[in-house]
């Protein structure tokens, strides 16, 4: 539904003028709102609503209706990482329920990480009734005081009569602009209370309405898309720099279109992974810290570089003052006005969604010629002379290799979610991705544990596609409880598991920047038997591969295996992300390793201690 028909032309509502709870009002929401899948842990102060969805579920059944589907994890940050994986894979706004106190605080970490990474979910908090609240009562907590620094928009509902409105609205909010986490905390009292259900209504926020009407309704002044295509028909080594802006606003195709129009090659952040084809003779691949070098070459080699739904954060832009150093012109294309200018200083911008940017940008530009071949050799040739890399001889497995074999049997075509570490880097570097939300992994925040309840989210919402969590041992430990929640629900996720016995990226740290002081990174001593624990937890698959020799055969029973599989390889624990960029530093500061053509033998300095991590 548009923002526009969602604003002015309501349906009303089948049930409208009946009397009902609050609890089941805020199921009679969720199910007019389209939600198919939640994912939550019950409580004393959210049971009235949960009581709600089981008889809606009933009565849902004996209509032949489809009831809303309960997942049930093993921790309430499971279930907003599941959430959060529903919502990046399918674009819709996942929604979590928990009770209050624990329940709401083991949800911060997933509502940061959303609000980080723009990611569009509804978290509903059961919470104390109004007259306790305050009083230090049994799982209380002051969720709308800790929620609000961390979410898009938080509402604690005191008035019975808002609450239709305000989950309705929360909706809304998730949705539109820049997409975000909102929470509801919801008083027990509220939730047992019996009024009218209007079947519409949302609640007055007329500032921001208007700002999404003028938003979603302007056009590009012609005088402005001119403006750009006279820089661009300025330059000659023109760079697209795309961000997760592009996927949140379904402008995968836009870009691509766009980019192959005028012939502009395209650079991807993270969370940009998946917005261009990385197969795709313009790509270059992931910018950025640990970036293609050839990725980073384009980026201090281009005299425009037009940046689309991303915001220069710190593991892109390092030296702010270092980055584009030869750019003479940035165009920025952001939906948050807040984001232009907010790091780097650029000479066009335009507030607007990535697609209606592009669509603008294309239609005001279907006269403008211009050969950009001397660039595109230059850079076929960046890729040609420093591709990616590793030590192909070393009798250890290398997690390169792994992931190598993996793409020729995705080719491109899976889901793939990362804990965070060394394995995030690796799978973002070495494996393809052709189309949007098919990389799903915690950026701005950098959540270790949140790769295997978010691919548990991104199954249920794309039953129909594979669906890989590439972890680590130090990450996958977090949330390790959810692998009995892939059994419970029979789900064919995939979880790769690189084992190299302790915390890989801060252990590089150590080595690169600490004098090879592993503090507290070392994990030899531990004891933790992950394939017996898969077992336990019910895999019919749960393998440990050591032998290199093996290593396509086995990926080829994993991947194929009907059903959750777990396949444990052990890694080379010296194995390093690079290319690499210390923090703070310029792209002429890449670390390429000792396996990766660097452009220059220059070495790189050490990083300040104060811009480390």
């Amino acid at each position: 539904m548009s923002l526009q028909t969602e604003l002015t032309s309501p349906s009303r509502h089948p049930l409208a003028g009946q009397t009902m709870t609050g609890a089941d009002m805020i199921i009679q929401v969720l199910a007019e709102q389209g939600v198919e899948v939640m994912f939550g842990y019950s409580g004393g102060a959210i049971l009235p609503t949960w009581d709600a969805l089981a008889r809606f579920n009933i009565d849902q059944e004996s209509k032949r209706r489809k009831p809303i589907e309960l997942v049930v994890p093993a921790n309430e940050q499971g279930a907003g990482f599941m959430a959060a994986g529903y919502a990046r894979a399918s674009g819709r706004v996942g929604v979590s329920m928990v009770t209050s106190g624990p329940g709401a605080t083991n949800s911060v970490t997933p509502i940061r990480d959303c609000m980080a990474d723009s990611v569009p979910i509804v978290l509903i908090c059961g919470q104390v009734p109004r007259h306790a609240i305050g009083t230090d009562a049994f799982q209380e907590a002051p969720v709308f005081n800790i929620m609000s620094a961390c979410a898009k928009r938080t509402f604690l509902v005191l008035d019975p009569e808002e609450l239709e409105a305000t989950v309705r609205t929360a909706f809304e909010i998730a949705r539109s602009d820049r997409p975000g986490p909102v929470v509801l905390d919801i008083p027990k009292d509220v939730q047992n209370w019996t009024g009218t259900f209007r079947g519409e209504g949302l609640l007055e926020l007329r500032g921001y309405r208007e700002r999404m009407q003028a938003l979603y309704g302007s056009q590009m002044p012609e005088a402005k898309s001119a403006a750009f295509f006279d820089i661009l028909r300025k330059s000659q080594r023109p760079l697209i720099y795309a961000g997760g802006g592009v996927i949140k606003s379904d402008a995968a195709r836009d870009l691509k279109r766009f980019a192959t129009t005028f012939q502009i090659p395209v650079v991807t952040t993270l969370q940009g992974i998946g917005s261009f084809d990385t197969t795709h003779p313009l790509s270059l691949h992931m910018l950025g810290m640990h970036g293609t070098a050839f990725a980073n070459y384009a980026v201090e080699d281009c005299d425009f570089l037009i940046a689309v739904g991303a915001r220069f954060d710190d593991r892109v832009a390092g030296n702010v003052k270092q980055f584009a150093p030869n750019a003479t012109n940035i165009a920025h294309i952001d939906i948050d006005a807040a984001e232009i200018g907010k790091v780097k200083q650029v000479t066009w911008s335009h507030v607007a969604d990535s697609r209606s940017g592009l669509q603008d940008l294309i239609a005001a530009g279907s006269g403008f010629k211009k050969d950009f071949s001397p660039w595109l050799s230059h850079v076929a040739e960046l890729r040609k002379n420093h591709p990616l890399n590793y030590d192909r001889e070393c009798d250890f497995i290398q997690p390169h290799y792994v992931l190598e074999c993996l793409n020729r049997i995705t080719r491109g075509e899976a889901i793939i979610c990362t804990g965070v570490g060394q394995h995030q880097m690796w799978a973002a570097q070495y494996l393809d991705y052709k189309n949007p939300r098919s990389f799903l992994t915690s950026g701005s925040m950098g959540t270790m544990g949140f790769g295997l309840p978010a691919s548990i989210g991104a199954q249920f919402a794309c039953p129909e596609k594979l669906v890989i969590n590439v972890d680590g041992d130090g990450s996958l430990r977090m949330n390790i409880g959810e692998l009995e929640t892939v059994t419970n629900y029979n789900l064919k996720v995939k979880t790769l598991l690189f084992n190299n016995q302790g915390d890989g990226m801060v252990r590089q740290w150590q080595k690169m920047y600490f004098s090879e002081r592993f503090c507290g990174t070392e994990k030899f001593l531990h004891r933790k038997d992950f394939v017996n624990a898969a077992k336990a937890d019910g895999f019919e698959f749960a393998q440990r591969l050591s032998e290199k020799n093996r290593v396509e055969s086995v990926l080829q029973e994993f991947v194929h295996f009907d059903g959750p599989a777990f396949l444990e390889v052990m890694i080379d624990p010296d194995a390093c992300v690079f290319p690499m960029i210390g923090p703070g530093l310029g792209y002429k500061d890449i670390v390429t390793g000792p396996y990766i053509t660097a452009r220059t033998n220059e070495p790189a300095k050490p990083p300040d201690k104060n811009d480390l991590f």
